[in-house]
């Protein structure tokens, strides 16, 4: 009977150590897959141009417009930072900063600065740590970018003077970013905020895509994952929390999201929309999906933008 035990619980422990080993592996491959900066197979990345693209007009002017190179230092880290930066076509002290997303960098944001240099801004356009040109080897989803955008902000400010307006403006993961950022001490020449198709917070994003990815439930692996990069990288997936961020702001807020956006799922924008106690509008283009609701609806788009802008901005 003893030895019989003894080698029954032998038995429980070996298939514990593989178990646990298993979910280990899986923690630290979907931790490669989510946190580690490096292309990721399920973001386009190709930044082509294309005539078929509705935006190939401004996305050609882009990336033949002459370019002033800044760079920055990330906060906390010794990290450097790469952005464009293009003038507006006449000397102005308003400028918009660009945030892109997930897996991309600033060759992406083509569309929307050209946007934003019509409506007379300059623009700048780093590319986020970990990705493009910028270094770092972690992507935090918007918790350790935020304070990085809020050095950029800072930057313009130091260069342009006192009488400085600066508006943050992101997609998806930048759109996350922009509002972590609203929840921080910021400076007053920094005006207002559009965030555009941006999460609730890291954890619920992520556990969204493992259901509609993987089809795996929220438990054990989004937390094993978390812990492994609270361990690895120094956050926890919940701590990038725009909802909580926007909580804190008190400045203008544009929330922008497709109707049919599958990726972020257009249900979150309520959610932070709701949450945010500064100045608030809220604009879903129908039949849009994820980034892509200046495509979808460019005029409509372009109005509520600078319909919005010119009650902040002078």
């Amino acid at each position: 009977m003893k030895k019989r035990l003894k080698w029954w619980l032998i038995s429980l422990g070996v298939v514990i150590i593989l178990v646990a080993g298993g979910l280990v592996g899986a923690s630290l491959y979907f931790y490669n897959m989510t946190v580690a900066s490096g292309k990721k197979s399920f973001v386009a990345t190709d930044t082509r141009l294309k005539k078929s693209d509705p935006m190939y007009t401004q996305k050609k002017w882009y990336r033949d417009v002459a370019k002033q190179h800044w760079t920055e230092k990330a906060a906390g880290a010794d990290l450097k930072l790469i952005a464009d930066y293009i003038p507006a076509a006449q000397a102005s002290k308003k400028t918009v900063v660009l945030v892109h997303g997930f897996g991309s960098n600033k060759e992406a944001m083509g569309g929307y600065v050209a946007m934003f240099h019509d409506l007379g801004y300059n623009t700048l356009i780093p590319d986020t740590r970990g990705q493009g040109q910028s270094q770092g080897k972690v992507i935090s989803y918007g918790h350790y970018e935020s304070k990085d955008y809020l050095k950029w902000v800072d930057q313009v400010i130091a260069k342009q003077g006192q009488d400085a307006q600066v508006v943050l403006f992101g997609v998806s993961m930048g759109g996350a970013t922009t509002m972590m950022t609203s929840g921080l001490k910021t400076p007053s020449q920094l005006k207002a905020y559009i965030e555009d198709c941006g999460y609730t917070n890291a954890d619920a994003e992520i556990a969204y895509q493992a259901k509609e990815m993987y089809n795996l439930p929220y438990w054990p692996l989004v937390p094993l994952t978390s812990l492994t990069t609270k361990l690895k990288a120094g956050f926890y997936f919940k701590d990038a929390n725009a909802t909580a961020a926007v909580k804190k702001n008190h400045k203008p807020m544009l929330f922008i999201h497709g109707g049919a956006d599958k990726f972020v799922p257009t249900k979150m924008v309520y959610d932070v929309y709701r949450a945010d106690a500064g100045p608030k509008e809220l604009l879903v283009v129908p039949g849009a999906k994820h980034a892509a609701a200046l495509s979808h609806n460019p005029k409509l788009y372009e109005k509520t933008v600078k319909t919005y802008l010119a009650k902040y901005i002078k």
